[in-house]
Protein backbone atom coordinates (compact mmCIF):
# COMPACT_ATOMS: atom_id res chain seq x y z
CA UNK A 1 0.00 0.00 0.00
CA UNK A 2 2.65 2.42 1.18
CA UNK A 3 4.91 1.57 -2.19
CA UNK A 4 2.15 3.46 -4.16
CA UNK A 5 2.28 6.61 -2.50
CA UNK A 6 3.48 9.96 -4.41
CA UNK A 7 0.76 9.48 -6.96
CA UNK A 8 -1.04 13.26 -6.32
CA UNK A 9 -0.47 16.04 -6.19
CA UNK A 10 -0.21 15.60 -2.33
CA UNK A 11 2.95 15.04 -0.58
CA UNK A 12 4.32 11.55 0.12
CA UNK A 13 3.51 12.09 4.19
CA UNK A 14 0.19 14.26 3.55
CA UNK A 15 -0.67 10.62 1.64
CA UNK A 16 0.11 8.86 4.48
CA UNK A 17 -2.21 10.81 6.63
CA UNK A 18 -5.18 9.82 4.83
CA UNK A 19 -4.18 6.10 4.46
CA UNK A 20 -2.81 4.95 7.57
CA UNK A 21 -6.47 4.06 9.29
CA UNK A 22 -7.51 6.49 12.58
CA UNK A 23 -7.43 3.06 14.61
CA UNK A 24 -3.62 2.29 13.80
CA UNK A 25 -2.42 5.59 15.02
CA UNK A 26 -5.01 5.22 18.35
CA UNK A 27 -3.30 1.71 19.03
CA UNK A 28 -0.16 3.11 18.36
CA UNK A 29 -0.33 6.11 20.72
CA UNK A 30 -2.34 4.61 23.54
CA UNK A 31 0.36 3.77 26.06
CA UNK A 32 2.40 7.09 25.32
CA UNK A 33 3.78 9.10 28.66
CA UNK A 34 4.14 13.08 27.85
CA UNK A 35 7.18 13.56 28.96
CA UNK A 36 10.82 13.51 27.28
CA UNK A 37 11.96 9.73 27.09
CA UNK A 38 15.60 11.42 27.30
CA UNK A 39 14.87 12.65 30.86
CA UNK A 40 12.12 9.67 31.97
CA UNK A 41 15.17 7.59 34.15
CA UNK A 42 15.60 6.60 37.45
CA UNK A 43 19.31 8.17 36.70
CA UNK A 44 18.05 12.16 36.28
CA UNK A 45 20.22 13.77 39.20
CA UNK A 46 18.80 15.43 42.65
CA UNK A 47 18.19 19.16 41.74
CA UNK A 48 20.55 21.37 43.07
CA UNK A 49 19.93 23.69 46.11
CA UNK A 50 17.45 27.00 45.65
CA UNK A 51 19.86 29.86 46.16
CA UNK A 52 18.11 31.65 48.72
CA UNK A 53 21.27 34.16 50.13
CA UNK A 54 23.09 37.05 48.47
CA UNK A 55 26.51 35.93 47.16
CA UNK A 56 29.22 37.23 45.07
CA UNK A 57 30.96 35.43 42.00
CA UNK A 58 33.71 35.93 39.28
CA UNK A 59 31.02 35.03 36.59
CA UNK A 60 27.14 34.32 36.59
CA UNK A 61 26.08 31.65 34.38
CA UNK A 62 22.39 32.25 33.51
CA UNK A 63 20.57 29.04 31.96
CA UNK A 64 22.00 25.45 33.23
CA UNK A 65 21.18 24.16 29.30
CA UNK A 66 24.21 22.76 27.00
CA UNK A 67 25.72 26.53 26.27
CA UNK A 68 25.26 27.56 29.86
CA UNK A 69 27.01 24.30 30.97
CA UNK A 70 29.37 24.04 28.90
CA UNK A 71 30.24 28.04 29.46
CA UNK A 72 30.49 27.21 33.25
CA UNK A 73 32.73 24.26 32.23
CA UNK A 74 35.15 25.94 29.54
CA UNK A 75 35.11 28.90 32.30
CA UNK A 76 36.94 26.58 35.17
CA UNK A 77 39.38 24.80 32.64
CA UNK A 78 40.81 28.63 31.04
CA UNK A 79 41.06 29.09 35.01
CA UNK A 80 40.47 26.87 37.54
CA UNK A 81 40.99 29.44 39.99
CA UNK A 82 37.94 31.44 38.45
CA UNK A 83 34.92 31.37 40.71
CA UNK A 84 31.94 30.01 38.55
CA UNK A 85 28.06 30.54 39.86
CA UNK A 86 25.28 28.91 37.18
CA UNK A 87 21.52 29.73 38.26
CA UNK A 88 19.22 27.78 36.84
CA UNK A 89 15.51 28.94 36.63
CA UNK A 90 14.51 25.67 36.81
CA UNK A 91 16.50 21.92 36.31
CA UNK A 92 19.20 21.82 34.17
CA UNK A 93 18.44 20.59 30.93
CA UNK A 94 14.46 20.56 31.54
CA UNK A 95 14.02 22.83 28.27
CA UNK A 96 15.68 22.54 25.29
CA UNK A 97 19.03 20.41 25.90
CA UNK A 98 16.59 17.99 27.21
CA UNK A 99 14.10 17.28 24.76
CA UNK A 100 16.02 17.42 20.91
CA UNK A 101 16.88 13.89 18.97
CA UNK A 102 20.47 14.18 20.12
CA UNK A 103 22.10 15.39 16.52
CA UNK A 104 25.37 16.68 17.46
CA UNK A 105 26.38 18.65 13.94
CA UNK A 106 29.47 20.00 13.06
CA UNK A 107 28.23 22.64 11.11
CA UNK A 108 27.90 26.13 12.95
CA UNK A 109 25.96 27.64 10.19
CA UNK A 110 22.53 25.47 10.09
CA UNK A 111 24.52 23.84 6.71
CA UNK A 112 27.25 25.09 4.14
CA UNK A 113 24.46 26.17 1.43
CA UNK A 114 22.95 28.56 4.21
CA UNK A 115 26.33 29.46 5.18
CA UNK A 116 27.53 30.35 2.26
CA UNK A 117 24.66 32.40 1.53
CA UNK A 118 25.04 34.36 4.85
CA UNK A 119 29.07 34.35 5.59
CA UNK A 120 30.44 33.66 1.75
CA UNK A 121 33.68 35.12 3.20
CA UNK A 122 33.88 32.90 6.14
CA UNK A 123 32.54 29.50 5.46
CA UNK A 124 35.10 27.35 4.76
CA UNK A 125 36.95 28.78 8.19
CA UNK A 126 33.58 27.93 9.80
CA UNK A 127 33.68 24.74 8.73
CA UNK A 128 37.00 23.95 9.49
CA UNK A 129 35.58 25.25 13.37
CA UNK A 130 32.87 23.28 13.80
CA UNK A 131 34.38 19.99 12.46
CA UNK A 132 37.21 21.21 15.22
CA UNK A 133 34.00 21.64 17.84
CA UNK A 134 32.80 18.69 17.59
CA UNK A 135 36.24 16.80 17.92
CA UNK A 136 36.56 19.16 20.90
CA UNK A 137 32.58 17.87 22.33
CA UNK A 138 33.98 14.20 21.93
CA UNK A 139 37.51 14.79 23.43
CA UNK A 140 35.97 16.54 26.68
CA UNK A 141 33.05 13.28 26.68
CA UNK A 142 35.81 10.85 27.10
CA UNK A 143 38.20 12.92 28.85
CA UNK A 144 35.00 12.97 31.70
CA UNK A 145 33.82 10.07 31.49
CA UNK A 146 30.61 11.30 30.43
CA UNK A 147 28.30 8.09 29.77
CA UNK A 148 25.77 9.74 26.67
CA UNK A 149 26.28 7.40 24.30
CA UNK A 150 28.29 9.27 21.76
CA UNK A 151 28.56 8.00 18.43
CA UNK A 152 29.80 9.42 15.64
CA UNK A 153 27.97 7.76 12.78
CA UNK A 154 27.04 10.73 10.18
CA UNK A 155 23.82 12.03 8.61
CA UNK A 156 21.36 9.88 6.00
CA UNK A 157 19.45 12.28 3.96
CA UNK A 158 16.61 10.06 2.45
CA UNK A 159 14.63 11.06 -0.84
CA UNK A 160 10.94 10.82 -0.44
CA UNK A 161 9.90 12.57 -3.65
CA UNK A 162 10.97 12.28 -7.35
CA UNK A 163 12.96 15.59 -6.52
CA UNK A 164 14.75 14.74 -4.23
CA UNK A 165 17.24 11.86 -5.96
CA UNK A 166 18.29 14.66 -8.38
CA UNK A 167 19.20 17.06 -5.98
CA UNK A 168 20.73 14.61 -3.42
CA UNK A 169 23.05 13.46 -7.19
CA UNK A 170 23.96 17.17 -7.69
CA UNK A 171 25.10 17.11 -3.66
CA UNK A 172 26.61 14.12 -4.04
CA UNK A 173 28.68 15.88 -7.52
CA UNK A 174 29.23 19.05 -6.12
CA UNK A 175 31.27 17.16 -2.59
CA UNK A 176 31.53 13.72 -2.96
CA UNK A 177 34.44 13.61 -0.87
CA UNK A 178 33.45 11.90 2.28
CA UNK A 179 30.08 10.88 1.25
CA UNK A 180 27.81 8.24 -0.23
CA UNK A 181 25.28 8.26 -2.56
CA UNK A 182 22.54 5.22 -2.16
CA UNK A 183 20.12 4.31 -5.20
CA UNK A 184 16.90 3.34 -4.48
CA UNK A 185 17.79 -0.34 -3.99
CA UNK A 186 21.12 0.12 -2.07
CA UNK A 187 19.12 2.33 0.39
CA UNK A 188 16.79 -0.37 0.91
CA UNK A 189 19.31 -2.71 1.69
CA UNK A 190 20.74 -0.05 4.16
CA UNK A 191 17.71 1.18 5.74
CA UNK A 192 14.62 -0.75 4.74
CA UNK A 193 11.65 1.57 3.87
CA UNK A 194 8.99 1.46 0.28
CA UNK A 195 9.65 5.56 1.10
CA UNK A 196 12.96 5.74 -0.03
CA UNK A 197 13.91 6.50 -3.55
CA UNK A 198 17.66 7.22 -2.64
CA UNK A 199 19.81 8.65 -0.24
CA UNK A 200 22.98 10.77 0.66
CA UNK A 201 25.48 9.80 3.99
CA UNK A 202 27.64 12.33 4.98
CA UNK A 203 29.93 10.07 7.44
CA UNK A 204 31.10 12.56 9.37
CA UNK A 205 28.36 15.04 9.47
CA UNK A 206 27.12 14.63 12.62
CA UNK A 207 27.09 12.71 15.77
CA UNK A 208 24.87 11.19 18.28
CA UNK A 209 24.24 11.59 21.64
CA UNK A 210 21.66 10.89 24.64
CA UNK A 211 20.54 14.45 25.22
CA UNK A 212 19.46 13.99 29.16
CA UNK A 213 22.65 12.23 30.08
CA UNK A 214 24.90 14.22 28.14
CA UNK A 215 23.32 17.07 30.32
CA UNK A 216 23.76 15.44 33.40
CA UNK A 217 27.54 14.45 32.48
CA UNK A 218 28.35 17.78 32.07
CA UNK A 219 26.20 19.57 35.16
CA UNK A 220 28.45 16.48 37.36
CA UNK A 221 31.57 17.85 35.38
CA UNK A 222 30.82 21.32 36.30
CA UNK A 223 30.17 20.64 39.89
CA UNK A 224 33.68 18.10 40.44
CA UNK A 225 35.15 21.27 38.85
CA UNK A 226 33.79 23.63 41.23
CA UNK A 227 31.16 25.27 39.67
CA UNK A 228 28.55 26.19 41.92
CA UNK A 229 25.37 25.37 40.59
CA UNK A 230 21.57 26.75 41.97
CA UNK A 231 18.35 25.07 40.43
CA UNK A 232 14.71 26.56 40.76
CA UNK A 233 16.86 29.62 40.68
CA UNK A 234 15.25 31.96 37.81
CA UNK A 235 16.78 35.48 37.09
CA UNK A 236 14.23 38.09 36.70
CA UNK A 237 15.99 41.32 36.07
CA UNK A 238 19.79 42.09 35.72
CA UNK A 239 21.43 45.81 36.88
CA UNK A 240 24.67 47.24 36.73
CA UNK A 241 26.12 49.42 39.43
CA UNK A 242 29.52 50.95 40.21
CA UNK A 243 32.01 51.85 37.49
CA UNK A 244 35.39 51.83 36.11
CA UNK A 245 37.25 48.64 37.12
CA UNK A 246 34.40 48.57 40.19
CA UNK A 247 31.47 47.76 37.89
CA UNK A 248 29.41 44.90 38.68
CA UNK A 249 26.45 43.06 37.68
CA UNK A 250 23.67 42.75 40.26
CA UNK A 251 21.53 39.71 39.22
CA UNK A 252 18.47 39.08 40.78
CA UNK A 253 17.29 35.80 41.50
CA UNK A 254 13.22 35.17 41.62
CA UNK A 255 10.17 33.33 40.58
CA UNK A 256 8.66 36.65 39.07
CA UNK A 257 9.36 39.54 36.83
CA UNK A 258 7.97 42.28 38.92
CA UNK A 259 10.67 41.89 41.28
CA UNK A 260 12.24 45.36 42.91
CA UNK A 261 15.17 47.35 41.12
CA UNK A 262 16.70 48.11 44.59
CA UNK A 263 16.25 45.58 47.47
CA UNK A 264 14.65 47.73 50.10
CA UNK A 265 14.15 45.00 53.14
CA UNK A 266 10.27 44.39 51.95
CA UNK A 267 11.13 41.72 50.03
CA UNK A 268 13.07 38.65 50.28
CA UNK A 269 14.53 38.57 46.66
CA UNK A 270 18.60 37.08 46.95
CA UNK A 271 20.84 38.38 44.77
CA UNK A 272 23.91 37.44 42.75
CA UNK A 273 26.71 40.27 42.45
CA UNK A 274 29.39 39.16 39.26
CA UNK A 275 31.81 40.95 37.38
CA UNK A 276 30.95 39.21 34.81
CA UNK A 277 27.64 37.35 33.36
CA UNK A 278 26.99 35.04 31.00
CA UNK A 279 23.29 34.85 29.45
CA UNK A 280 22.55 31.33 27.86
CA UNK A 281 18.98 31.71 28.12
CA UNK A 282 18.31 31.08 24.71
CA UNK A 283 14.92 30.81 23.72
CA UNK A 284 13.77 32.40 27.00
CA UNK A 285 13.59 36.31 27.84
CA UNK A 286 16.59 37.95 26.84
CA UNK A 287 17.68 39.92 29.77
CA UNK A 288 19.54 42.19 27.82
CA UNK A 289 17.23 45.01 26.90
CA UNK A 290 16.52 45.90 22.84
CA UNK A 291 17.64 42.16 22.00
CA UNK A 292 13.54 40.48 22.02
CA UNK A 293 13.10 40.64 18.35
CA UNK A 294 16.12 38.72 17.21
CA UNK A 295 14.58 35.22 18.22
CA UNK A 296 10.83 33.86 18.09
CA UNK A 297 9.75 30.59 19.96
CA UNK A 298 8.96 27.24 17.05
CA UNK A 299 7.66 24.72 18.55
CA UNK A 300 8.93 20.89 17.71
CA UNK A 301 7.57 17.44 18.52
CA UNK A 302 8.94 14.08 18.83
CA UNK A 303 7.98 10.30 19.34
CA UNK A 304 10.11 7.16 20.43
CA UNK A 305 9.10 3.58 19.99
CA UNK A 306 8.99 0.95 22.31
CA UNK A 307 12.31 -1.00 22.35
CA UNK A 308 11.82 -3.17 18.91
CA UNK A 309 12.56 -6.91 19.42
CA UNK A 310 15.30 -8.76 17.45
CA UNK A 311 12.91 -9.62 14.14
CA UNK A 312 11.63 -6.16 14.16
CA UNK A 313 15.25 -4.72 13.98
CA UNK A 314 16.35 -7.00 11.36
CA UNK A 315 13.46 -5.69 9.37
CA UNK A 316 14.51 -2.23 9.52
CA UNK A 317 18.16 -2.51 9.32
CA UNK A 318 19.80 0.30 9.89
CA UNK A 319 22.74 -1.69 11.03
CA UNK A 320 25.34 1.67 10.81
CA UNK A 321 23.16 3.55 13.14
CA UNK A 322 23.27 7.19 11.56
CA UNK A 323 20.98 9.88 11.91
CA UNK A 324 18.12 10.44 9.48
CA UNK A 325 16.77 13.28 7.74
CA UNK A 326 14.62 14.01 4.64
CA UNK A 327 15.06 17.33 2.32
CA UNK A 328 11.81 19.22 2.30
CA UNK A 329 11.17 22.03 4.25
CA UNK A 330 8.71 20.39 6.70
CA UNK A 331 10.90 17.86 7.37
CA UNK A 332 11.57 14.87 9.73
CA UNK A 333 14.89 13.70 11.56
CA UNK A 334 14.85 10.36 13.24
CA UNK A 335 17.49 7.96 14.70
CA UNK A 336 18.05 4.53 16.37
CA UNK A 337 18.68 4.89 20.23
CA UNK A 338 19.75 1.81 22.63
CA UNK A 339 16.91 1.29 25.59
CA UNK A 340 18.73 1.65 28.44
CA UNK A 341 17.39 -1.14 30.87
CA UNK A 342 16.54 -4.10 27.80
CA UNK A 343 19.62 -2.99 25.27
CA UNK A 344 17.53 -3.48 22.42
CA UNK A 345 16.78 -0.52 19.93
CA UNK A 346 14.33 1.94 19.79
CA UNK A 347 13.61 5.13 16.78
CA UNK A 348 13.15 8.67 17.57
CA UNK A 349 11.17 10.72 15.10
CA UNK A 350 10.40 14.06 15.39
CA UNK A 351 9.84 17.28 13.28
CA UNK A 352 7.84 18.20 10.55
CA UNK A 353 5.44 20.62 12.10
CA UNK A 354 6.98 24.04 13.06
CA UNK A 355 4.38 25.57 15.52
CA UNK A 356 4.44 29.51 16.20
CA UNK A 357 2.25 30.86 19.18
CA UNK A 358 0.94 33.80 18.20
CA UNK A 359 2.74 36.77 20.75
CA UNK A 360 5.85 35.34 20.54
CA UNK A 361 4.50 33.21 24.01
CA UNK A 362 7.00 30.68 25.51
CA UNK A 363 4.45 28.50 27.91
CA UNK A 364 4.28 24.77 28.98
CA UNK A 365 1.11 24.01 27.97
CA UNK A 366 3.03 24.29 24.22
CA UNK A 367 4.66 21.17 24.71
CA UNK A 368 2.35 19.00 24.05
CA UNK A 369 0.06 18.85 20.58
CA UNK A 370 -2.01 15.60 20.10
CA UNK A 371 -2.29 16.78 16.44
CA UNK A 372 1.13 16.32 15.66
CA UNK A 373 1.61 13.62 17.54
CA UNK A 374 -0.56 11.55 15.06
CA UNK A 375 0.58 13.42 12.63
CA UNK A 376 4.06 11.91 13.62
CA UNK A 377 2.59 8.59 14.34
CA UNK A 378 1.26 8.05 10.39
CA UNK A 379 4.04 9.28 8.74
CA UNK A 380 6.19 6.55 11.14
CA UNK A 381 3.92 3.93 10.15
CA UNK A 382 4.08 4.80 6.26
CA UNK A 383 7.77 4.82 6.75
CA UNK A 384 8.19 1.56 7.83
CA UNK A 385 5.12 -0.23 7.53
CA UNK A 386 6.85 -3.48 8.45
CA UNK A 387 7.43 -2.39 12.26
CA UNK A 388 3.19 -3.66 11.73
CA UNK A 389 1.49 -2.53 15.57
CA UNK A 390 4.46 -0.74 16.84
CA UNK A 391 3.78 1.32 20.01
CA UNK A 392 5.57 4.93 21.25
CA UNK A 393 5.98 4.69 24.34
CA UNK A 394 7.14 8.59 24.46
CA UNK A 395 5.33 11.87 23.19
CA UNK A 396 6.92 15.44 23.97
CA UNK A 397 7.76 18.58 22.13
CA UNK A 398 9.46 22.22 23.44
CA UNK A 399 10.45 25.46 22.37
CA UNK A 400 13.70 26.34 19.67
CA UNK A 401 15.16 29.53 19.87
CA UNK A 402 14.76 30.58 16.13
CA UNK A 403 16.12 33.03 14.72
CA UNK A 404 15.94 34.74 10.79
CA UNK A 405 19.38 33.57 9.75
CA UNK A 406 18.95 30.35 11.64
CA UNK A 407 22.15 29.83 13.24
CA UNK A 408 23.64 31.13 16.49
CA UNK A 409 23.98 35.30 17.40
CA UNK A 410 25.66 37.29 20.22
CA UNK A 411 24.91 40.39 22.15
CA UNK A 412 26.71 42.50 24.74
CA UNK A 413 25.62 44.67 27.12
CA UNK A 414 25.80 46.30 30.82
CA UNK A 415 29.06 48.11 29.21
CA UNK A 416 30.29 44.74 28.49
CA UNK A 417 30.02 43.19 31.25
CA UNK A 418 27.31 40.58 30.08
CA UNK A 419 27.37 38.48 26.84
CA UNK A 420 24.62 36.28 25.22
CA UNK A 421 24.62 33.50 22.68
CA UNK A 422 21.38 32.77 21.45
CA UNK A 423 19.12 31.56 17.89
CA UNK A 424 20.21 28.49 17.37
CA UNK A 425 17.56 27.35 15.92
CA UNK A 426 17.43 23.38 16.11
CA UNK A 427 21.17 22.68 15.65
CA UNK A 428 22.50 24.05 19.57
CA UNK A 429 23.96 20.83 20.94
CA UNK A 430 26.77 20.78 19.00
CA UNK A 431 26.90 24.11 18.54
CA UNK A 432 26.53 25.34 22.12
CA UNK A 433 30.01 24.59 23.00
CA UNK A 434 31.50 27.00 20.38
CA UNK A 435 29.30 29.48 21.33
CA UNK A 436 30.29 28.88 25.21
CA UNK A 437 34.01 29.66 23.71
CA UNK A 438 32.98 33.15 21.98
CA UNK A 439 31.04 33.99 25.56
CA UNK A 440 34.04 33.98 27.45
CA UNK A 441 35.97 35.49 24.80
CA UNK A 442 33.47 38.16 24.25
CA UNK A 443 33.85 38.64 28.49
CA UNK A 444 37.28 38.65 28.22
CA UNK A 445 37.77 42.13 26.45
CA UNK A 446 39.99 40.84 24.27
CA UNK A 447 39.71 40.51 20.58
CA UNK A 448 40.13 37.23 19.20
CA UNK A 449 39.91 34.69 16.25
CA UNK A 450 36.25 33.89 17.40
CA UNK A 451 35.35 37.51 18.46
CA UNK A 452 36.39 38.94 14.66
CA UNK A 453 34.18 36.24 12.85
CA UNK A 454 31.25 37.99 10.78
CA UNK A 455 29.21 35.37 12.47
CA UNK A 456 29.99 37.06 15.95
CA UNK A 457 29.45 40.70 14.90
CA UNK A 458 26.76 40.75 12.31
CA UNK A 459 23.16 39.70 13.79
CA UNK A 460 20.48 38.23 11.92
CA UNK A 461 17.50 40.39 10.77
CA UNK A 462 14.96 40.91 13.97
CA UNK A 463 11.58 40.08 13.65
CA UNK A 464 8.59 42.22 13.62
CA UNK A 465 6.45 43.06 16.40
CA UNK A 466 3.01 41.16 16.83
CA UNK A 467 0.76 40.97 14.45
CA UNK A 468 3.32 41.29 11.47
CA UNK A 469 5.45 38.54 13.16
CA UNK A 470 2.62 35.99 13.09
CA UNK A 471 1.54 37.08 9.79
CA UNK A 472 4.72 36.75 8.10
CA UNK A 473 5.46 33.18 9.48
CA UNK A 474 2.11 32.69 8.78
CA UNK A 475 2.28 32.89 5.26
CA UNK A 476 5.44 31.66 4.89
CA UNK A 477 4.80 28.57 5.93
CA UNK A 478 1.82 28.04 3.70
CA UNK A 479 3.69 28.97 0.92
CA UNK A 480 6.30 26.52 1.81
CA UNK A 481 3.49 24.12 1.39
CA UNK A 482 2.75 25.72 -1.25
CA UNK A 483 6.48 24.64 -2.77
CA UNK A 484 6.14 20.98 -2.07
CA UNK A 485 3.08 20.48 -4.30
CA UNK A 486 5.06 22.22 -7.03
CA UNK A 487 8.05 20.02 -7.02
CA UNK A 488 9.55 22.21 -4.89
CA UNK A 489 9.57 25.45 -6.63
CA UNK A 490 9.45 28.25 -4.57
CA UNK A 491 7.20 31.72 -5.14
CA UNK A 492 7.87 35.28 -5.27
CA UNK A 493 7.37 35.27 -1.39
CA UNK A 494 10.34 32.65 -0.17
CA UNK A 495 12.09 33.95 -2.78
CA UNK A 496 11.77 37.41 -1.26
CA UNK A 497 12.77 36.54 2.12
CA UNK A 498 15.88 34.41 0.94
CA UNK A 499 17.17 37.17 -0.65
CA UNK A 500 16.87 39.59 2.80
CA UNK A 501 18.52 36.70 4.69
CA UNK A 502 15.19 35.44 6.25
CA UNK A 503 14.64 31.95 6.22
CA UNK A 504 11.64 29.77 8.30
CA UNK A 505 11.03 25.94 8.79
CA UNK A 506 10.82 23.01 10.21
Amino acid sequence: MFAELNSSKLTVYEQAEQIVPSAVVDAALAETKSVPYWLDSDDKPTPEPTLNEDITTDLLVVGGGYTGLWTALRAKERDPDLDVVLVEGHECGWAASGRNGGFVSTSLTHGRANGQRHLPNEVNRLDALGRDNLKSIQQTIEQYDIDCNFEWNGTVTVAIEDRHVEDLKEQYWAHSEGTTFFNQQEIQAEIASPLYKAALWHHDESALVDPGRLVWGLKETCRRLGVRIYENSPVAKLRRVGAGGAARVVATVGSSSEIPSQRDGSADYPVVTAKKVALTTNVFRSLIPGTALYTVPVYDYALITEPLTEEQTAAVGWHRRQGLDDPDTRFHYYRVTTDRDTGRQRILFGGYDAVYKYGKNVSTEYNHRQATYRRLAAHFIATFPQLEGIRFTHQWGGAIDTCSRFFSFFDTGHGGLSARAAGFTGLGVGASKFAAEVLLDLLSGAETELTRLELVRKKPLPFPPEPLAWAGIEFTKREMIRAEHNAGKKGLWLKATEALGIGFDS
